[in-house]
């Protein structure tokens, strides 16, 4: 496949509108069009030895799940191994795409496939994605009826004021006189210009009407999930489950106050990856997911929620064969792709 084809193929199968605003997804290294992927080298850290293997492969993409470029390069020289991940890249013609937090949103993403070593189980998203571009444009619309006398003056006004947008007017009948219904989107800090502008005007004012644009959920779609068990496990039960399901020796372990290894959990709260920032304040019996810091773990323990981190990558990395079969089906079998062998956890119990 042409690599823009490719991409958009990706980016339909996970829109990098759903990652998060911090993130830095997408198509990061491209090399001179045109581009043709025969090779596609899927992992979850792209570290040199990983680039080493895909070059090996005569990988055409490498898909890294995390953006080898996060923090903006300002160079690219032989010095540090990020800037060599983009020059060996180059040199050797492979693409770089990282999906990220958008593949963490998706409902066939990394945090289903966490589920999985629960056992049987009901989930929500515990931050449910909104439509990205549903309504079209701003966070308010404001609509209103001027006559003939003030409307140009206040439009000429209004079209000063920035992020406004999707204005439009229509003639309308107001208590048998003839005026024009005015409409527009705008942002949170252009409706207090609006606002002000209109209360300048006792007629206009009072006839203004402002609504919330409030774009639709995404269904079984977000940041971390919410699983109802089917019957309520022991602790001691459920990580025996996580353990095999991500292959795992070995998880770290914190029981709740109050709690025993034998107390049953029927709610789990889980986030892949570093999962503090979605899990908090979420009302469950166990917090699932690969790394908290101290404090926060602290913090779960003291309301009676256990938990349990299996480091960063290790909630993430057993995705990969999975996202192999569903690209597959995708690509309709158009490329090769191949999971790397080399990609683990820097973190190993010693």
């Amino acid at each position: 496949m042409n690599l823009r084809e490719l991409v958009s193929a990706l980016n339909d199968f996970a829109s990098p509108s759903l990652a998060e605003s911090w993130d830095n997804v997408g198509l990061l290294v491209e090399p001179s069009p045109p581009h043709t992927v025969n090779t596609l080298f899927l992992t979850n850290d792209l570290t040199e030895e990983v680039m080493e293997e895909a070059v090996q492969k005569k990988a055409d993409l490498v898909l890294s799940y995390h953006p080898p470029i996060f923090a903006p390069l300002k160079r690219v020289t032989w010095k540090t191994w990020k800037e060599r991940l983009v020059v060996r890249a180059l040199e050797n013609r492979i693409g770089i795409y990282s999906p990220h937090t958008a593949y963490d949103a998706i409902p066939h993403g990394v945090n289903n496939w966490l589920t999985k070593g629960l056992g049987t189980c009901t989930s929500v998203p515990l931050h449910p994605s909104t439509a990205p571009s549903s309504p079209a444009e701003g966070t308010h619309r404001v609509e209103f009826c001027a006559d003939a006398e003030h409307l140009d003056a206040v439009l000429s006004k209004i079209k000063d004021i920035p992020e406004i947008s999707c204005l439009t007017t229509l003639p309308a009948r107001v208590e048998g006189e003839e005026q024009t219904r005015v409409s527009l989107n705008c942002s949170q800090k252009a409706l207090l210009e609006v606002v002000a502008l209109l209360s300048q005007n006792s007629l206009l004012y009072h006839k203004t009407e402002i609504l919330l644009l409030q774009k639709p959920l995404l269904p079984h779609t977000g940041m971390g999930r919410l699983c109802t068990l089917s019957e309520p496990v022991s602790l001691s039960d459920i990580i025996k489950r996580v353990k095999g399901h991500l292959q795992l020796p070995h998880v770290r372990v914190a029981v709740g106050a109050g709690r025993t290894l034998e107390s049953p959990m029927k709610k789990v709260a889980l986030c892949a990856g570093s999962g503090s920032s979605v899990l908090k304040g979420t009302e469950a019996d166990l917090y699932l997911t690969g790394e908290m810091s101290h404090h926060d773990v602290l913090d779960a323990v003291s309301k009676g929620i256990s938990v349990i981190l299996c480091e960063h990558s290790n909630t993430e990395r057993g995705f990969l064969s999975e996202l192999r079969d569903a690209l597959t089906i995708h690509l309709q079998n158009k490329i090769n792709i191949i999971v790397s062998k080399k990609d683990r956890d820097p973190l190993q119990v010693a």
